[in-house]
């Protein structure tokens, strides 16, 4: 299976989320492809942002509201009548949610329904991929990466909450869509890297921050181990799961690991001794193992066999050449470049890189 222009080609989307980090490649890349978009999610939560860096707000009209406002969610899916929806809207830090768990229960996961309500409502709907997270398993910190019908769990509410929301697609599915004439699938993707992302909290961002300003990183979990990937190598899998869906394919109506192979498993200190060597700079860091930190998972790898065999999807890129297009990403932002033109071509040389 490969993305087909034709099926894009004024295809109307409703992306959720379209403001954050993977929202606004997603909402780019979806551009380019021809479909026509609609976004709905909160103002960026960063400054600066790839939705203004990029000048996204130039490209995708939509709605800048919350997800737990069901009256809105449910008038910006009556009006704009999708056929596709990308739900992406979340609160996405593990941090973040042992801070305000309750904000993060009623977004992913009340959100989630309210959408859901929405679209089965919604006679134009066709498909919705739903986007949870690898952290949905249950962790326990074995060895071999986690298939789809491994059990969910979650220690923190952030992993809690996407473990919950997997479970409220399957009943909606069961118990709604598939007798509406909806296909409902799930995706669970790795650890993200790429040019854009200033959240709080997460490795890459926090290194290209500290060294920016000259300040020495610290890492909390250094020997923490994770499934690293560029940020469109699940986009991809996103678009050939809502493509294969809408088209009919039924068995895709299900949950979807989109993860690196063995090569992009790599622990946090490894990940920052190859970022620092591609910093234009001084690049120091320095080890602090805390025991009053909040938990955090230790080991996760996620196994994509069924998206290598159903949808032909598989990694494009290495754990190095993520790392590279990152660096590059941000080198061509702080030097004034016009950062749409050059995501569109990290974009074109990420299709271009499967011939």
């Amino acid at each position: 299976m490969e993305l087909s222009p034709a099926f894009w080609t004024g295809r109307r989307v409703l992306l959720t989320g379209h403001t954050g980090f993977k929202g606004g490649w997603l909402s780019l890349w979806l551009h380019m492809l021809g479909a026509k978009v609609q976004g709905y999610a909160l103002p960026p939560a960063t400054t600066p942002s790839l939705w203004l860096a990029a000048r996204l707000d130039e490209l995708t009209p939509g709605a800048l509201a919350d997800i737990r406002d069901i009256t809105r969610v449910d008038a910006a899916v009556t009006a704009f009548q999708p056929e596709v929806i990308l739900h992406l809207a979340a609160q996405p830090l593990v941090r973040a949610s042992y801070a305000a768990p309750t904000e993060t229960y009623a977004t992913n996961v009340m959100g989630t329904v309210y959408l859901l309500e929405a679209a089965r409502r919604c006679a134009s709907v066709r498909a919705v991929v739903v986007v949870t997270s690898d952290k949905c398993y249950d962790n326990r910190e074995w060895p071999w990466p986690y298939r789809e019908n491994d059990a969910l769990g979650g220690y923190d509410p952030y992993s809690s909450s996407k473990a919950c929301v997997e479970l409220l697609c399957a009943s909606w599915r069961a118990s709604f869509l598939q007798d509406s004439g909806v296909a409902l699938a799930t995706a669970r993707a790795g650890n993200v890297l790429g040019g854009g992302d200033w959240s709080p909290d997460r490795l890459v961002p926090d290194a290209l921050r500290a060294w920016e300003r000259g300040e020495t990183l610290t890492l909390r979990h250094p020997h923490a181990t994770r499934p690293w990937q560029h940020v469109l190598e699940p986009l991809h899998g996103y678009l050939l799961l809502a493509q294969s869906l809408a088209e009919g394919q039924e068995h895709t109506a299900s949950a979807w690991n989109f993860g690196p192979d063995s090569e992009g498993l790599a622990s946090v200190a490894d990940v920052i001794a190859q970022l620092s060597a591609l910093w234009p700079g001084p690049a120091a860091w320095r080890i602090e193992e805390q025991t009053r930190e909040p938990h955090e998972a230790g080991r996760l790898a996620l196994d994509s066999s069924k998206a290598n065999q159903h949808l032909n999807w598989r990694p494009r890129w290495t754990l190095a050449q993520t790392l590279a297009r990152t660096t590059d990403w941000h080198s061509a932002w702080r030097t004034g470049k016009d950062m749409q033109d050059f995501t569109r071509m990290q974009i074109a040389a990420f299709q271009d890189s499967a011939q």
